[in-house]
């Protein structure tokens, strides 16, 4: 490794760091304009000067040149810094003097290297150069005329994410960055835009004119849109959380988030937000509900024993949240919380969860070194966006992606799309594999690896294009040393996960690496997995209701008609318990039919922590107190004239603490409950309840966390794969024409609970279509952009159809799209027969 000297400070760095880099290392902090780490460095800006010796001397652009055994460098050399001076005073000879009205003041790179390189008086009597501003869409607003040309953005947003309709046109100093016509930026990651630019030429919509970086309270925070469990720093002002950044993270989501998570956060000052408990309909404190509510329940315990009450919790919900409830339900002998929609799903999760082991879990950072990405069952852009972003850098480094999915699946970068059925996935997946690693090299592996070989499926008959085509991935996955198999959650068969996780193990042993990558349905997923055995699904509560064996209900921080498929049987059902408790901060459908309403916080607004679909647990602290937003309360006048300790609006609670308080109103055969009262109790009781907490140092700890994983290395490396039943019957080619399977799915805006109250997200949100294959379709008499009807078990469904050749025939994609009303299905795996598809 090459050893160099920076302002006499001497020091070690591997073989191609650049001179910036090293600094840094250093704590030496060099200017810097184009040079971003994650974008590495192109030397426009010529900001970064230093003064050399040795291999290379004068004046150098510092994140140009690699560090070098002998290299001296100097940041300070009286020469560097008039050069970088004079740089400033380049830049700001076009650029207008704007910054009290400007958005970036107070964090804006620009505005702190002037002040630092002593520029400040404008010696330049012409005129400025001027530019015309472009509408970018709601997220992002542009101010061209404050642009340095340092191309961070045409960088990150072609390069880095893969986008194509923003870049650089004309020339010189007549460079403008923007699109050939005014509209909204087609990418879903273009909120990073404001982060990286180091000007103001893209700042946030949606919070201008709200405040200055110093006017806000900030804190570390983290996205719960989806199971990634990506990093943020949250803003708020006057009790309203006004903005989300990314925050760097080493092995989750690096430098930038999506813009669902950027955009996301509404809901927590949403003017419909119910921030009274409430009995019935009254608003009454948060204390009589409470004493309400646990009166009923020990009624009810008493008279129909602890089998009448049931609880559902929340996969969004906090960890410590889902603990509480934990808690409440051994206390009180009450059956376990359910947690999924619909018993499927739970299978499919307990059964990721349970294979995942530090063996083969891999970050989303990991992700990036990747050499082949195989991809089964999800559609990443549009389940969990940053997955696709980190893909994409694997692919920029050479790696190959294979995706195998029945929807029409895009992705911004090149990749190998092979339209599978759900039920052929299992089998496609166990040929590449097999024939990939072959029998010669299984044999090699031990008896073990090769009884696994041999019990996979034997070589399906497959012919013609597709043959070539598996032959090209096979011997892709051949030649790889990463493989890295990411396995969605959703519209996969329950015997997939584990499949996946029993291929990603047998090629780590023939390669000695390889990792897998699970998709789980929300933010904790894995922790309501970890701590809890099956509570069943709602279905079986929902019939207990209707039989009359279930009387009460508990439902914690989830809205069931959100993704209950059957919501007219929902409702009826609901409509004949006795007490139906519900703990919330949304002003959810199901909040509107409970007896009893006790409002919770959200994690802006107390300590809370998420495991993420890796087992990785991470820590949010609270951004600020709480309350009714200043704006809504005063109308935008001056706020009330009140003075007092209370906070307007300050009654909600963190959930775990309302659950212990009901907890400690419910003496147990006549003896008094005491529940933890502080978070530090709460986590002592968890990591004496459950193993994987063990050493565990709650929000003490890294900024990326612990990463939660059963050691499962003394196990059986291998479980019998199950034999292969094609979803037709007529084998990867072929296709029943008497009925077509319907998978409900995700889409990045729109289908997501949280994210459906950012009113700024609605503008992005695509109109719902019916997805279906064109030879489906035109056995059907239908064509592209036809209004149809479905009729599903609980009535019609009136949607527009869109075809599409690069999807699987045989099925139908539909998104939990809140803009239809999805939710007329008694089975979410449903065959639809054609006779029910009609033109309208």
């Amino acid at each position: 490794m090459p050893k160099l000297k920076i302002d006499g400070q001497e020091i070690e760095v591997p073989l191609g760091t650049k001179v910036i880099e090293a600094a840094e290392q250093l704590g030496i902090m060099i200017p810097r304009f184009c040079y971003h780490p994650a974008l590495g460095a192109v030397g426009a800006c010529r900001v970064c000067a230093v003064k050399c010796e040795g291999p290379v001397k004068g004046i150098q652009m510092s994140c140009m040149i690699e560090a070098r055994d002998g290299l001296v460098v100097s940041t300070t050399d009286e020469e560097a810094v008039d050069f970088r001076k004079q740089v400033i005073e380049w830049l700001m000879m076009n650029h207008p003097h704007d910054c009290p009205v400007c958005d970036e003041g107070g964090h804006c790179l620009l505005q702190d290297l002037t002040i630092a390189g002593g520029h400040g008086i404008r010696r330049y009597p012409g005129k400025k150069r001027t530019y015309r501003d472009q509408y970018l869409g709601g997220f992002v607003q542009h101010e061209m005329n404050r642009c340095i040309h340092c191309y961070r953005c045409w960088r990150y947003y072609q390069d880095f994410s893969g986008y194509r309709d923003l870049g650089a046109m004309q020339i010189a100093y007549r460079t403008y960055f923007g699109r050939f016509s005014d509209g909204p930026l087609e990418s879903p990651f273009s909120g990073n835009l404001i982060d990286i630019c180091p000007t103001g030429v893209y700042t946030d919509k949606p919070s201008r004119f709200t405040g200055r970086r110093w006017d806000f309270e900030r804190g570390p925070s983290l996205c719960i849109h989806c199971s990634l469990g990506c990093q943020t720093v949250s803003s708020a002002r006057y009790r309203e959380v006004v903005r989300q950044e990314a925050r760097f993270s080493e092995v989750v989501n690096g430098y930038f988030i999506c813009d669902r998570g950027r955009y996301g956060f509404y809901y927590a000052s949403h003017p419909e937000r119910p921030r009274k408990a409430k009995i019935g309909k009254q608003e009454v404190p948060r204390g009589e509900a409470i004493e309400a509510a646990a009166e009923k329940l020990s009624r009810i315990n008493q008279s129909a024993g602890p089998g009448a009450i049931r609880c559902v919790g929340s996969a969004r919900s906090s960890l410590e949240n889902q603990a509480m409830l934990k808690y409440l339900c051994q206390t009180q002998r009450w059956e376990n919380p359910a947690y999924f929609e619909v018993a499927s799903t739970e299978r499919k999760v307990k059964k990721a969860v349970s294979r995942l082991d530090g063996r083969i879990a891999v970050s989303l950072r990991e992700m990036e070194k990747a050499d082949f990405l195989l991809v089964v069952g999800a559609d990443p852009v549009q389940e969990a966006p940053m997955l696709a972003l980190a893909m994409r850098q694997a692919c920029r480094s050479g790696g190959t992606v294979v995706v195998m999915d029945p929807r029409p699946v895009f992705l911004p970068f090149e990749f190998v799309h092979l339209p599978v059925p759900p039920g052929d996935i299992d089998l496609y997946l166990s040929r590449v594999v097999k024939k990939a690693v072959g029998r010669k090299a299984a044999e090699a592996l031990g008896a073990e690896a090769l009884s696994f070989y041999d019990a996979l499926p034997p070589e399906y008959p497959f012919d013609g294009p597709l043959k070539e085509r598996l032959a090209g991935i096979e011997q892709k996955l051949r030649e790889c040393h990463r493989p890295i198999i990411v396995c969605g959650t959703n519209i996969v068969r329950e015997t997939t996960p584990a499949l996946t996780a029993d291929h990603a193990l047998f090629l780590r042993a023939a390669k000695e690496w390889a990792g897998i990558f699970y998709l789980l349905p929300a933010a904790n997923t894995f922790g309501a997995s970890l701590l809890f055995s099956s509570g069943g699904p709602p279905e079986e509560i929902i019939e207990g209701v209707e039989k009359g064996t279930i009387r009460a209900l508990v439902v914690v921080e989830n809205d069931p008609f959100w993704l209950y498929p059957d919501q007219e049987g929902l409702k009826q059902a609901l409509g004949k318990l006795d007490l139906l408790l519900i703990l919330d901060y949304l002003p959810s459908r199901i909040a509107e039919q409970a007896h009893v309403f006790l409002p919770t916080s959200t994690l802006f607004e107390t300590r809370s922590s998420f495991i993420n679909q890796e087992g990785r647990i991470q820590f949010g602290e609270p951004v600020h107190a709480g309350g009714s937003p200043i704006a809504q309360v005063s109308a935008g006048n001056h706020p009330p004239r009140l003075y007092g300790a209370e906070i307007p609006g300050g009654e909600p609670e963190a959930a775990w603490k309302v659950l212990g308080e009901l907890a400690e109103a419910m003496p147990v055969a006549g003896k008094k409950v005491f529940p933890p009262k502080s978070i530090e109790d709460l986590w002592r009781w968890m990591i004496q309840d459950h193993p994987s907490f063990a050493g565990l140092q709650p929000f003490d700890g890294p900024p990326e966390g612990f990463r939660l994983l059963p050691d499962h290395s003394k196990e059986k490396a291998f479980s019998p794969p199950p034999p292969p039943s094609p979803s037709r019957g007529e084998g990867p080619e072929g296709a029943n024409s008497n009925s077509l399977e319907l998978l409900l799915v995700d889409w990045t805006f729109g289908t997501e609970e949280l994210s459906s109250y950012s009113g700024c997200l609605h503008q992005v949100e695509k109109n719902p279509v019916l997805l279906m294959h064109t030879q489906d379709a035109t056995r059907l008499g239908l064509k592209h952009k036809d209004k149809v009807v479905v009729h599903f078990d609980r009535g019609p469904l009136e949607i527009e159809l869109a075809v599409a050749d690069n999807m699987a025939s045989g099925v139908m994609v539909l998104p939990r799209h809140r803009q239809i009303s999805w939710q007329k299905l008694k089975d979410i795996s449903a065959k639809i027969p054609v006779e029910r598809i009609r033109k309208k």
